[in-house]
């Protein structure tokens, strides 16, 4: 069972929304974390959820339900309820950061390896974990807020159909408005589009999709193992015949796909996670 909310900035929330939304509902939300902590006093791991929504909300099926199969392989787990329309960029980033710092800084009373600390996202929540796996920093040492002095780094990523880049007819173009808006600077259009920032930094990757997506296509998933491979970072990808997109765990889905969870728990067997 979850325990109480943690908002990521109980100090006030930085940043601001799109001119003229202020009142939009999400505009009001509070950005937090939903603990799944395991009891007891074994340290284990923990991955950080980031439900996909196209950066316009976050789809309940793909938050709680697999912090629980997490806790099921003997991991912790947070859902980050992280910022969407009408915040953008880098709001969203910033959140996912502020999550991995935040569960670094409460590592030893929450029983976390500060060490494993993954990050886990479905569709535009694949392009925000992906963002938090290209874009990790060592913190801010001088900083006064003892988060802040925390790492963001991942230490394993696990991507679900994720969206990657914003090419032409291969990207999900309404996670890209929702994110970055229509006139976005064009340096920054580039760098999001998350196959030409992956670096050497990276942490090792598990990556999952169907041939036959039609919201999110193949080439995303695939193009991020390829920038991955040019670094000589480690990576599973799966990619499963036939899946309409959006299946969460894929319990109810009768083909292949379904197995991702299996595919994905071995994975982390190897890793030493699970």
């Amino acid at each position: 069972m979850p325990q109480d909310p943690l908002p990521l900035w109980p100090a006030g929330i930085p940043g601001s929304v799109v001119p003229g939304q202020e009142q939009h509902d999400r505009a009001k939300e509070v950005p937090h974390l939903l603990p799944f902590l395991l009891p007891g006093e074994q340290v284990r791991p923990l991955v950080v959820v980031c439900p996909g929504g196209g950066y316009g909300g976050r789809a309940p099926h793909e938050a709680d339900p697999i912090a629980l199969w997490l806790n099921g392989l003997g991991l912790h787990a947070v859902v980050c309820h992280y910022r969407v329309f009408p915040w953008r960029h880098p709001q969203p980033l910033n959140d996912a950061q502020r999550a991995i710092r935040l569960v670094r800084h409460h590592a030893a009373a929450w029983k976390v390896d500060a060490g494993r600390i993954g990050i886990l996202g479905f569709s535009a929540g694949g392009h925000l974990a992906c963002s938090a796996a290209n874009f990790g920093d060592d913190g801010d040492t001088a900083a006064a807020d003892p988060v802040a002095r925390q790492s963001s780094r991942a230490n394993a990523l696990i991507a679900c159909y994720p969206v990657v880049t914003n090419a032409n007819l291969k990207g999900h173009q309404g996670s890209f408005t929702n994110l970055l808006g229509t006139d976005a600077d064009p340096v920054l259009w580039r760098r999001m589009s998350l196959e030409s920032s992956v670096t050497a930094a990276n942490p090792p990757a598990f990556i999952w999709t169907s041939a036959d997506d039609q919201a999110v296509p193949v080439e995303n998933s695939l193009l991020y193992a390829a920038a991955l491979r040019a670094v000589q970072v480690p990576f599973a990808l799966h990619v499963y015949p036939h899946a309409p997109h959006g299946i969460g765990l894929g319990r109810d889905f009768p083909g292949t796909s379904r197995r991702w969870t299996g595919d994905c728990e071995a994975w982390l067997h190897e890793l030493g996670w699970a």
